[in-house]
């Protein structure tokens, strides 16, 4: 009897601790039929082509264009374990791990085809003091591009914003520019996170500081090379192997009551250092973004500027791309969006744009000889509800290219020469056609 007794008392204490904590298994599988069409052009005056016959010629258009199935075109494609065990005294302890899935061909995403955490991978208390979270995360900076996009930056419908910053784009203007080199543009691993409790009346708040886990040297003579030394003169110029880069600090503060929805971000991203040369390059974002539902229809608006920035430790080399100091790269982005809610589903649009700054020479920006590059983007969709869990969805977008801007909205590559002729980037066309399933 006392045995039963005693086996009785523990399945109850077992059953308390199931109920004070919980795992959840969760994910997303969505696969897309998307395509893409690339168009530049000649914008050169004829050339003559044959003086014997004089003939002339002008190379006029050339397409690229591909037919994939991919994955993430409404949602991201995910599996995630997440849980959370009371601690009693109000705490909570909690962790979560995310990782993409390649569902269209069944791959893996980390390095030899394995599953890893890569979207997140965090563990957390919380309590009344709000919550502090460590590990991989989305960046205060990405949640406005995300929370304030019609598209969720999914698909072919992403707002040229994150584009902008390096996410999801090959174009090179971009790189001239700096922004792809961000490695923390969405998520910032090794990170210290902290949140602002939910009871504030609406107002929210969220702050990061990522650590970059790289090895300082002081001297700072002692830090070894790196690939592209140069040997003529390895006490100033030979590279150090971006000793500083991946470090991220930012915060981001809202407030949220009924329809409204309203938030102030700013970031600074280390993308790279030279430490025999005595610098360090930053990238730094603020963003403001806000939405309101009006019931038949939800308004969105952002307003994004990147600033690639330089700080020099030692006396300023002038350059020919920068002769005085004075040359930060830059890109400014606006969108406007909305959504429609109609029976089951949901119509979505948004025109975005962005316009970079000092991508070009000194001289180019003092004369003029380079105008802005600058590039709009319509997108309109539509997400058809089969159930809570399951909806059908198409989006189409296009992007129009102005002043040597080459953003794409995916697929290949702009033709840039044609039977030696220069091609200018000039629109890009995609659509996607999917599934998206949630557990």
């Amino acid at each position: 009897m006392k045995k039963s007794l005693v086996a009785l008392a523990a399945l109850a204490v077992a059953g308390i601790a199931s109920a004070q904590s919980s795992v959840t298994l969760f994910g997303v599988v969505d696969a897309t039929i998307s395509g893409f069409s690339n168009k530049s052009e000649d914008r050169n005056a004829p050339t003559l082509e044959s003086l014997a016959n004089q003939t002339f010629v002008n190379r006029g258009t050339a397409t690229t264009s591909q037919t994939v199935l991919r994955n993430s075109g409404y949602n991201s494609s995910r599996l995630g374990f997440r849980g959370t065990e009371d601690l009693g005294g109000g705490l909570a302890a909690s962790f979560w791990l995310e990782g993409a899935l390649n569902n269209d061909d069944g791959t893996g995403t980390a390095v030899g085809g394995g599953q890893n955490w890569q979207r997140r991978s965090t563990v957390s208390l919380s309590g009344n003091f709000g919550e502090i979270r460590l590990g991989r995360d989305y960046t205060p900076t990405f949640w406005n591009d995300n929370v304030f996009d019609p598209f969720g930056l999914n698909g072919v419908g992403a707002n040229l914003i994150s584009t902008a910053n390096g996410y999801n784009n090959p174009g090179s203007v971009i790189s001239q520019g700096g922004f792809t080199a961000n490695t923390t543009y969405s998520r910032a691993s090794n990170s210290i996170g902290y949140f602002l409790p939910p009871n504030l009346g609406g107002f929210y708040g969220q702050f990061m500081y990522a650590m970059n886990e790289k090895t300082s040297y002081d001297p700072g003579g002692l830090t070894p090379p790196g690939s592209a030394a140069v040997v003529n003169d390895p006490a100033l110029l030979r590279v150090s192997g971006n000793e500083r880069a991946g470090r991220y600090i930012g915060g981001r503060v809202g407030y949220a009551n009924g329809p409204l929805d309203v938030a102030l971000a700013y970031g600074e991203s280390t993308v790279g250092s030279n430490f025999y040369a005595g610098t360090t390059d930053s990238l730094d974002t603020w963003n403001l973004g806000a939405s309101y539902d009006f019931g038949v229809v939800k308004l969105f608006g952002e307003y994004s500027n990147a600033k690639l920035k330089r700080d020099a430790s030692t006396v300023f080399v002038p350059t020919a791309a920068d002769p005085f100091g004075f040359r930060q790269p830059s890109a400014d982005g606006w969108l406007l969006g909305a959504t429609v809610p109609v029976g089951p589903g949901l119509i979505r649009m948004s025109y975005s744009a962005v316009n970079y700054k000092n991508t070009g020479t000194y001289i180019d920006q003092v004369l003029g000889f380079r105008p802005d590059p600058k590039a709009d983007k319509f997108a309109l969709g539509y997400v058809h509800n089969l159930s809570k869990r399951t909806a059908l969805y198409a989006t189409v977008a296009r992007v129009n290219n102005k002043e040597g801007s080459d953003l794409t909205l995916g697929g290949p590559a702009f033709v840039t020469t044609a039977a030696g002729a220069t091609m200018t980037p000039k629109t890009s066309t995609g659509y996607d056609l999917g599934i998206r399933h949630s557990f």
